[in-house]
């Protein structure tokens, strides 16, 4: 196990949140959303916790609708108690959000590869196929996926897209790849998507705030390019290290935002699977151990620390805080098979023949 993460005791406080029908929502009080429900699954196959690995993977298929998209809750309207330091759920605003249905192909896959479960693949495979099918529905002429499900009548144009999320789709759709290779199927609809993503965000990187706003200040922005493979490693450490200053506190970890004195464990966790992609592995086991702090004595990890007012804030553990952690630790250790998995790319640039060679050979057991 590691050195650094006590998985056990991130795994126990995942199963405390998880609901008997299997969804794993953000906090005691609520908040559920598909990515984040998968990077707590992911985090139990990694403790080996196996049958509510399971149980989580099943909530994908219970709740996908028809045309293979998810319904979420918006975390980020969620507001605050009136003494500024606890998640109040209540009725938060909901979103189909494109990033959020692609990631159940990197839930999927990295689970079963963490408890030597790839049998059970067949069981997910149709959800898993729905999920990209609604992702590429949402993919523009120019190569971006837009952010979020189109109302009746309303255009792809008229939507956002996000740097970081298509990152992050860059990435989910490798595992999809991968998954097809398992299953013996031929998805060149999934390559083309995935090659796309990759030219616009390293060729025409302005796509990402044709809106106006100005997504610098956010870490996410910064190193999800990296973390998901779009960037060579030598183009990924220039990346890093060009606003390195800017997000990283010393002995602390990454802000969530540059300009706000506000170190967030979970991004921190995300930052060093980007140094593991950028190759960079002493920096990622700096950046996790100083995490340390943040461990919280119930289990699980506290959202974040405000150094200058010295306070944790939120006073909140989510599932997927402590998720992101076990992830970021079993990536530095390599302690599960397919622990590369978001580290490296696993996929050439070619499609996979149908009943062919099933998974590439890194990432065979």
């Amino acid at each position: 196990m590691s050195d650094l993460v006590d998985i056990r005791g991130c795994a126990d406080w995942i199963e405390q949140l998880q609901r008997p029908d299997g969804s794993i929502p953000w906090v005691e009080a609520g908040i559920w959303d598909a990515w984040n429900h998968g990077e707590s699954a992911m985090a139990l196959a990694i403790a080996g916790r196996r049958e509510t690995t399971l149980k989580a993977l099943d909530a994908f298929n219970q709740r996908q609708e028809t045309d293979g998209g998810f319904t979420g809750d918006l975390g980020a309207s969620v507001p605050l108690d009136d003494a500024n330091r606890r998640l109040v759920p209540g009725t938060p605003d909901t979103a189909r959000d494109t990033n959020f249905t692609g990631y159940v192909a990197v839930t999927v896959l990295r689970s079963l590869l963490a408890l030597n479960a790839l049998d059970q693949l067949p069981r997910y495979w149709p959800m898993l196929s729905r999920a990209m099918d609604f992702v590429l529905a949402h993919q523009g002429e120019h190569g971006d996926i837009v952010w979020r499900a189109r109302e009746p009548h309303e255009e792809l144009s008229e939507i956002d897209s996000l740097r970081a999320g298509n990152a992050s789709l860059y990435k989910a759709l490798e595992c999809a790849l991968i998954a097809a290779m398992a299953m013996g199927e031929r998805r060149d609809d999934w390559l083309s998507a995935r090659q796309a993503i990759g030219a616009v965000l390293r060729e025409n990187d302005a796509r990402f705030d044709r809106f106006g706003t100005d997504r610098r200040r956010y870490a996410m922005d910064w190193y999800y390019p990296v973390l998901a493979g779009v960037l060579s490693p030598e183009t990924g450490r220039a990346r890093l290290y060009a606003r390195w200053s800017e997000f990283v506190s010393p002995g602390m970890g990454c802000r969530c935002v540059h300009d706000e004195p506000w170190v967030t464990a979970a991004e921190t966790a995300e930052l060093v699977l980007a140094c593991l992609a950028a190759e960079k592995p002493d920096q990622a086991r700096t950046l996790l151990a100083n995490l340390s702090p943040l461990a919280a004595d119930e289990g699980g990890y506290w959202m974040g620390w405000q150094y200058e007012e010295h306070v944790l804030w939120p006073y909140e553990r989510p599932s997927w805080t402590a998720g992101a952690l076990v992830l970021a630790a079993d990536a530095l250790d390599a302690l599960t098979p397919g622990s590369s998995l978001l580290t490296r790319v696993h996929v050439a640039e070619l499609p996979a023949k149908p009943g062919g060679e099933g998974l590439p050979a890194s990432l065979r057991v």
